[in-house]
C-alpha cells in the first residue's frame, strides 16, 4: 500500500452485501431458496441510473476489482490498473459495480456458506451453477441497485463469457459489451485442462468427496496442483522464458526431486498461495461453468443466429500470445456478430503475457477499452440532453 493514495485510485472501499429471498431456480434444476451476493461499487450513479458499468470476474476473481480495503493492504483490487478516475473504466464518468458470483468463496453464497435448509456448511452439496445462473443473479442485483440498463458490461476470460450471455439473455439491459480474451465456448483441449485440474483436487486424500470442511481439513495438495496447471496455461512460452529461462537454484544439478529450476519454485509458490485464499469446491464449480457454456447450442451451433438477439455494440479484444483463448476464438465471435449485422470493434493486441495479458495495463489495450467507453459516455451525455 502506498503512503498516500494515488490520485487515480478509487481509494478505500467497503464491500456490500445484497440479500435475496426470492428463490432462484438454477440451470441444473435445483433451487436456492435464498442467497447473498457480495459486491463493491466505485464512482457515483447518476440521477437517471444510466451510467452503470458491470464488471464480470474470471475464474479465480472476486468482487474486489479496484482500490483498497484497508490502508495496510499490500496490493489493490485485481483490476485496479483499469478502474479509477481517468483510467480506462473511468469512475469520474461511470458507476462501476463488481461482484463475487454465486458459488464463490469471497462472501457470496457458495460451498463455504451455511445451507439454510440444514444449518450445515454446503460443501459438496452446493448445486452446480452456470454462466446463465450468474447472469440471472447479476440482473437481480441490478434490480436491487435500481439499474434497469447498464451503460456497459465488461469482462475478461470467463468474465467475457458472462458479458456475451448478458447480450443474449437481456439484450435490452446493456448498451455496450466489452469481451476480452474470451471465447464462445471452450475447446476440447480447455475442457481437458479443467478435468485434469478437477481430478487433481478430487484425488487428494483430504478432499473427502468435497466435505473436507466437515473433516476440518483442506485438499491443499490437489488445489495447489490445479492452480499450478492453470497458471501455466495463463502464461505464454515467451513470457515464462523471459522471466525464468533455465535459471537454477544451485550451481549444478542436484539429481533429486527438489526445486532445481526457478520456474519450479515460482509454480509451487503460486499453488501454495492460492490454497490460502480459494476454496476447492468453488474451483470445481467455476471450471464446470466454463465447460458448460455454449450459447450457440440453442441454435444448433449457429453463433450468429443466437447473437442476432443482441442489441448493444461490442468491443472484442484478444492477445497475440494467448493460447488458452487464442485470437481465433475472439474472431469467431467477431465474425458471428458481423454476420448478424451487429456493430462490433475488434483489437488484436501484441502482448507477451499470454492469457493473463487482460489483467495488465498494456497501453494499446487500455487505449482501445478507454476509447470504446468514452464513446459510450458521450452518448449518455447526449441522451441526457
Amino acid at each position: 500500500m502506498p503512503d498516500t493514495l494515488p490520485t487515480n485510485s478509487v481509494g478505500v472501499v467497503v464491500p456490500q452485501i445484497a440479500q435475496f429471498d426470492t428463490p432462484l431456480t438454477l440451470s441444473c434444476g435445483q433451487t436456492l431458496s435464498s442467497y447473498q451476493l457480495v459486491y463493491e461499487t466505485y464512482g457515483e450513479l447518476n440521477q437517471q441510473a444510466s451510467n452503470a458499468i458491470l464488471i464480470c470476474h474470471a475464474l479465480s476473481g472476486d468482487h474486489h476489482a479496484a482500490g483498497y480495503h484497508d490502508m495496510s493492504d499490500k496490493k489493490p483490487g485485481w483490476w485496479d490498473s483499469a478502474i479509477g478516475p481517468g483510467k480506462a473504466i473511468d469512475t469520474n464518468l461511470f458507476f462501476v459495480v463488481s461482484l463475487n458470483n454465486l458459488g464463490g468463496c469471497c462472501g457470496s453464497t457458495g460451498p463455504t456458506s451455511i445451507n439454510p435448509e440444514t444449518n450445515q456448511i454446503w460443501g459438496a452439496h452446493f448445486p452446480i451453477v452456470t454462466v446463465e445462473d450468474w447472469v440471472e443473479s447479476q440482473a437481480r442485483l441490478a434490480d436491487q441497485l435500481g439499474i434497469q440498463t447498464f451503460a456497459a458490461i465488461v469482462g475478461g476470460s470467463l468474465g467475457g463469457m458472462q458479458v456475451l450471455e448478458w447480450s443474449i439473455r437481456f439484450p435490452d439491459r446493456l448498451k455496450a459489451a466489452a469481451i476480452i480474451a474470451s471465447a464462445p465456448k471452450l475447446s476440447t483441449q480447455n475442457i481437458a485442462f479443467n478435468e485434469v485440474a478437477r481430478q487433481s483436487i478430487r484425488r487428494d486424500p483430504e478432499f473427502h468427496d468435497g466435505n473436507y470442511l466437515d473433516q476440518k481439513t483442506v485438499p491443499t495438495n490437489g488445489l495447489g496442483l490445479a492452480r499450478m496447471l492453470g497458471h501455466i496455461t495463463y502464461l505464454s512460452d515467451d513470457a515464462m522464458g523471459t522471466k525464468f529461462g533455465r535459471q537454477m537454484r544451485h550451481d549444478a544439478y542436484q539429481y533429486n526431486y527438489g526445486i532445481e529450476f526457478e520456474v519450479e519454485s515460482y509454480l509451487r509458490y503460486q499453488g501454495e498461495a492460492f490454497t490460502k485464499r480459494f476454496d476447492a469446491n468453488t474451483y470445481m464449480l467455476m471450471t464446470k461453468a466454463l465447460d458448460y457454456f455454449d450459447p450457440a447450442a440453442q441454435t444448433n451451433g449457429d453463433l450468429a443466429a443466437v447473437l442476432s438477439r443482441a442489441q448493444c455494440e461490442f468491443l472484442l479484444v484478444s492477445f497475440t500470445t494467448d493460447w488458452r483463448f487464442a485470437p481465433e476464438r475472439s474472431e469467431e465471435i467477431v465474425n458471428a456478430l458481423v454476420k448478424a449485422g451487429k456493430h462490433v470493434s475488434y483489437a488484436k493486441i501484441e502482448a507477451a503475457e499470454g492469457h493473463d495479458a487482460f489483467l495488465f495495463p498494456i497501453p494499446r489495450y487500455m487505449n482501445a477499452l478507454s476509447s470504446f467507453l468514452t464513446r459510450v459516455a458521450k452518448r449518455l451525455t447526449t441522451e441526457v440532453k
